[in-house]
């Protein structure tokens, strides 16, 4: 039962990325062809509500379930990085129309071919994890 919440809003996100098309490969597709605003709303409505999200957290000094107060750690700014990361997932999310949200939603319709990028999503977070040590950070 202390579980149920954090399952209704599992829930509560699948519904809102179907019902948006969010999860919508052609939607996706016409993103990255600049042919649609669709998602870029989508996207630029879920980077407001974060940064009124972190900005209440640290105004009103929110604590999570357990009690304990949300910490934001500042992180060094390295482009190279970002850009390449950036670049990655954004060739993972091209090529299979699908972030990490919708192909759990994907998965939930049916589209069972969604379990090979799910795999391919896991193994490259093992891989990185075995690599980690040898990146700069």
């Amino acid at each position: 039962m202390k579980a149920l919440k954090f399952i209704v809003t599992g829930l509560f996100f699948g519904i809102v990325m179907a019902k948006s098309e969010a999860v919508s490969w052609y939607r996706i597709q016409e993103m990255f062809r600049f042919q649609s605003f669709h998602m870029f709303g989508i996207i630029g409505t879920a980077l407001l509500v974060g940064v009124v999200a972190v900005f209440m957290i640290k105004h009103y000094h929110i604590k999570d379930f357990s009690g304990n107060p949300i910490l934001f750690q500042d992180k060094t700014a390295s482009w190279p990085r970002y850009l390449l990361g950036g670049i990655i997932f954004g060739l993972g999310w091209a090529l299979t129309g699908a972030c990490p949200g919708p192909m759990f939603v994907n998965l939930g319709y049916g589209y069972w071919s969604m379990l090979i990028v799910i795999s391919g999503a896991l193994a490259g977070t093992f891989i990185y994890g075995l690599v980690r040590r040898w990146l700069p950070h």
